[in-house]
């Protein structure tokens, strides 16, 4: 049996930043693990694989609590406060939960505590 090449292979690096936005948007309005893996071209075990990996580095949540992501808070972002609303200043980070809910903490607080807490509200 004879074989022929019809196209080469090529193989994909993916950042450190690009696996774990490709592994959050499992889940963002409805999106499936298939409708995410054919969105980005990977298998759907690729997607399992990274989110595995993620956990036994400690940067996924092993029971689906809060997952932390880096804030960056720049004053070219910022927005200009309007007339009658307080802008919390910068020691303080305020954080929409479901429900509607909210959170307002500082900023320095430690990501145990912060997680006991969103559980607590989560909860309530």
């Amino acid at each position: 049996m004879r074989g022929e090449i019809l196209d080469v292979e090529r193989r994909r690096r993916w950042s450190t930043k690009e696996k774990p936005s490709i592994v959050l948007s499992v889940g963002v309005n409805g999106a499936t693990v298939t409708q995410v893996a054919q969105r980005h071209e990977v298998t759907r075990q690729q997607i399992y694989a990274w989110r595995h990996a993620l956990k036994r580095k400690g940067l996924w949540p092993v029971e689906g609590g809060p997952v932390f992501l880096p804030l960056n808070l720049s004053a070219e972002h910022e927005a200009e406060p309007s007339a009658g609303f307080q802008e919390p200043g910068p020691e303080f980070v305020e954080i929409a939960l479901t429900k509607g809910r909210q959170l307002r903490v500082p900023s320095d607080l430690d990501d145990a505590r912060l997680a006991r807490l969103i559980r607590v509200v989560e909860t309530a």
